[in-house]
């Protein structure tokens, strides 16, 4: 049960980050550009506004399942007879994936929605935030691979 526990929140994880990245991928295209077109900027804005102002408190829901995640993480590393591998992989990937969530990103996205700062600033905001993700959705799917192929 536990390792179905560690799977499903990792899944669920990378559900909330497809969802973002739907936004963020945006900045991909504008990649040489100084700063965003503003219609750019203000999708991605609007959408961080709406998810982590707006929502208020759904999006406490990810917090709760990133806690799930690593206390079922901390019972399979323990409690499990998995391979040593699938927990090294699956820590990794808790460190990428939900711990670079939580130190960084939420911080810059909630920065984004708040409107702190001029043009260039939330331009870099987003860029960092899509950046970021993408390292969170390289980890997080990591950790599912892991899980599955255990």
């Amino acid at each position: 049960m536990v390792d179905r526990a560690v799977l499903a929140s990792a899944a669920f994880l990378i559900a909330v980050l497809w969802f973002d990245l739907m936004f963020d991928v945006q900045v991909l295209r504008h990649r040489g550009a100084a700063a965003l077109p503003i219609e750019v900027l203000e999708s991605i804005r609007a959408y961080y506004r709406r998810v982590l102002v707006d929502a208020s408190p759904m999006g406490r829901l990810v917090g709760v399942v990133m806690l799930v995640f690593v206390a079922t993480l901390v019972a399979q590393t323990i409690n499990s007879d998995v391979d040593t591998w699938v927990s090294i992989v699956s820590w990794i990937g808790f460190l990428f994936g939900p711990g670079l969530a939580a130190a960084r990103v939420l911080h810059n996205a909630r920065r984004l929605a708040l409107g702190v700062g001029d043009h260039a600033t939330g331009s870099q905001l987003a860029r960092r935030i899509c950046a970021d993700h993408l390292v969170c959705l390289a980890a997080m799917s990591a950790t599912v691979a892991a899980q599955l192929l255990a």
